[in-house]
């Protein structure tokens, strides 16, 4: 009973939080003269505001403690109560007519997946564009992060929270309240939207668009108000400026507090960030020169490569060109980066760099240990060596993480997809990358689908976004046992 009524305490929170938000929406609704939303944002939002007044008026005295199997249930329970509340707009709206579709956009929007069931986006209130593109901000850096961040009542559980909803296999502070460290994080965060927001401004966007695309740019989510997304801008400095702050928001956000901190040595030696770059260099390299005969000059294809390099590693899932239409041998690279993803601790999604870091390092040393039987090797990250038992973390993460795509490709060849794209499809569900191949490319969008593989994308894009763990962990028995 007491686990339940934490629970409760922490999910009125974090909704009421969530719904406060809806203000922004409902302002844009009532600037642009959408008075047939207002209700949609206004109702949700008092509704939410109304719940924790309520929960908190009966549990002001009660002290929030959480214990491990409560503090997954209850990241859990938040981002599903979260993807629900956020269908409410555009369900009640009548702009997604369907609850199925409506969940599954929120969910992808809050996942940061960005695969979209609409076939018109700007046939939606501009308002109603804004909100599904603030989902990705706030889901971007994480809603429970956000909630530690505005309020002391989490502080207790606060680490163990945020532990279950930061992405990548080591969790740190970087500084030493968790709550001082979620503020900090936070304000990088809106710092650097504020600053890209006003760039777009700068180079042709009008104010609720640069809001807009700079929400989906920095939360990594890939929602646009344009159907041919960043592309039918058609401007170079438009697509400069999206693939840089798709490359930041692809970075360890820690490093940006370093940065400010001059802790410069703590980014030089990054394993993690260094790997980035490297990857992201050579795969911008490599695409420009396969897609060279498709463009005028190579300017041109290195600034299409760069732009698709960056939204598809860091999961955006923006689009200036239909990559499936480009040689196979681009494919092929524009394929590795799905399983690659951002930084930890990044707002990108999938496997993560860091975890192929370690795994690359470990057979280094197996091979070493091959020529040298009784050597002792370890694993050094960032010029250190680190933990011995995580490379188990990083191959069990693995193990698990291709189980949930090898599956989800098998209901998406039950709901008659091909191989093709039932496989890449579950790859960019779990891996939040949005654009799949085929049918699912990003020319297309997942509206045709059954609602049974809808359902349980949604589920998969949670997992992504969770780590898997804190989403699966209910499946198995031991979980149940006292």
């Amino acid at each position: 009973m007491a686990e339940l009524v934490n629970l409760l305490q922490i999910i009125s929170v974090l909704l009421a939080i969530v719904g406060a938000t809806c203000i922004v929406p409902l302002i844009t609704a009532i600037y642009c003269g959408e008075s047939y939303v207002f209700l949609s944002f206004l109702v949700p939002m008092f509704a939410s505001i109304l719940f924790f007044v309520i929960v908190r008026a009966f549990t002001r005295k009660r002290k929030i403690v959480l214990s491990n199997k409560s503090t997954f249930l209850t990241v859990a329970a938040a981002w599903i109560f979260t993807s629900l509340f956020g269908a409410i707009p555009l369900y009640a709206s009548g702009c997604i007519p369907s609850f199925t579709d409506a969940v599954f956009e929120s969910v992808s929007g809050f996942s940061t997946t960005g695969a979209t069931i609409l076939s018109d986006v700007e046939s939606l209130p501009r308002s109603m564009n804004l909100w599904r593109c603030m989902m990705h901000w706030l889901g971007g850096m994480g809603i429970v992060a956000l909630t530690v961040a505005l309020l002391p009542l989490l502080g207790v559980g606060g680490f163990q929270l945020i532990k279950a909803e930061t992405t990548g296999p080591e969790k740190s502070k970087v500084t030493a309240k968790i709550t001082t460290t979620a503020k900090i994080l936070w304000l990088i965060y809106m710092i650097l939207t504020v600053v890209q927001t006003v760039l777009l401004l700068i180079f042709g966007m009008d104010f609720i668009d640069a809001l807009s695309h700079s929400f989906a740019t920095l939360g990594t989510g890939g929602f646009s108000t344009r159907n041919a997304s960043i592309g039918s801008y058609n401007s170079v400095p438009i697509d400069i400026i999206c693939t840089l702050f798709m490359f930041l928001g692809g970075v360890n956000f820690s490093l940006f507090f370093y940065a400010v901190t001059r802790k410069f040595d703590e980014i030089r030696y990054n394993s993690e960030f260094k790997s980035y770059i490297f990857i992201v260099f050579v795969c911008i390299i490599a695409i420009a020169l396969c897609i060279r005969p498709c463009y005028a000059s190579f300017a041109s294809s290195l600034r299409f490569s760069a732009f698709q390099t960056l939204s598809i590693i860091t999961t955006t899932g923006f689009g200036t060109a239909d990559y499936t239409l480009w040689p196979s041998s681009a494919q092929f690279f524009i394929f590795l980066l799905f399983f690659i993803g951002g930084c930890s601790g990044s707002t990108g999604g999938g496997i993560k760099v860091i975890r192929w870091v370690i795994l690359f390092k470990q057979v280094n040393n197996e091979t070493k240990r091959m020529l040298h039987p009784h050597g002792i090797f370890s694993i050094r990250l960032n010029g250190r060596p680190g933990r011995t038992d995580i490379i188990f973390n990083v191959s069990s993460f693995l193990a698990a993480y291709l189980l949930l795509v090898f599956v989800s490709t098998f209901l998406g060849c039950l709901a008659n997809l091909d191989v093709q794209t039932a496989f890449t499809g579950a790859l960019a569900m779990v891996g939040n990358v949005g654009p799949a191949f085929g049918s699912l490319g990003p020319s297309f969008n997942y509206g045709f689908l059954p609602g049974f593989l809808k359902w349980w994308y949604c589920f998969a894009m949670l997992a992504g976004r969770l780590e898997l763990y804190t989403m699966i962990i209910y499946f198995l028995p031991s979980y149940w046992k006292k």
